[in-house]
């Protein structure tokens, strides 16, 4: 059984909280990303609060030095998210800062050991996402992100992470079967093929009982 994480990836902020309102009942956490955060602000993280009461995931994608990591995930939890994610090829020091973050807030910190998209595989090979994952278990992370895309990685990775938690982005628009592997995951993230759909509930709880 995988949660249901939505990909709010839309930039109009009335946009955002007419389809969070809608598919609310239907998942298990809103992911926010840069598209939302940007155009809309932090404090989109208290209205998405106020009016679905779901997980909020920070979905920064963070990749700097130690420090501007704690930085930028204590603004993250300030604003009233509840998880971040944060690149781990910046280094072990740079990935515990962020954990660290999270856990003083009493949140989360999930780590991309490898992304999605076709490009992915240029830099992510040869056991580059298997160290990564491997170092997000000694950071103390909470789980890492792995690729719906490819399953056969996900099983890879899910030796390297024990029970730790995955969550796996790339189902629908990218390719991604949700059939393939919601039974190796904690989590799907699913964005485009429910925020682009006509009714985002209808699909939203479709998904959902597909997981279960």
């Amino acid at each position: 059984m995988a949660d249901l994480i939505l990909a709010l990836d839309v930039e109009d902020r009335a946009s955002a909280l007419r389809i969070a309102e809608a598919v609310a009942p239907h998942v298990d956490a809103i992911k926010v990303g840069y598209p939302l955060a940007l155009s809309a602000g932090l404090s989109i993280a208290r209205d998405l609060n106020d009016l679905t009461g779901k997980r909020l995931i920070a979905d920064f994608k963070v990749a700097d030095i130690p420090n501007t990591n704690q930085l930028i995930c204590d603004q993250a939890f300030a604003a009233g998210f509840h998880a971040v994610i944060a690149q781990g090829f910046v280094g072990m020091d740079a990935v515990k800062a962020c954990v660290h973050s999270a856990h003083r807030h009493g949140g989360e910190c999930y780590v991309v050991a490898e992304m999605s998209h076709p490009g992915a595989v240029e830099f992510f090979h040869q056991g580059v996402a298997e160290r990564i994952a491997a170092m997000a278990v000694v950071a103390g992370a909470d789980g890492i992100i792995a690729p719906a895309t490819r399953p056969d990685r996900v099983q890879t990775l899910r030796q390297m992470v024990g029970r730790l938690k995955i969550y796996s982005p790339g189902i629908g628009a990218q390719g991604g079967e949700l059939g393939q592997v919601t039974a190796l995951v904690d989590g799907v993230i699913i964005g485009r093929m429910i925020y682009g759909a006509p009714d985002p509930a209808a699909v939203a709880r479709e998904i959902r009982r597909r997981c279960r």
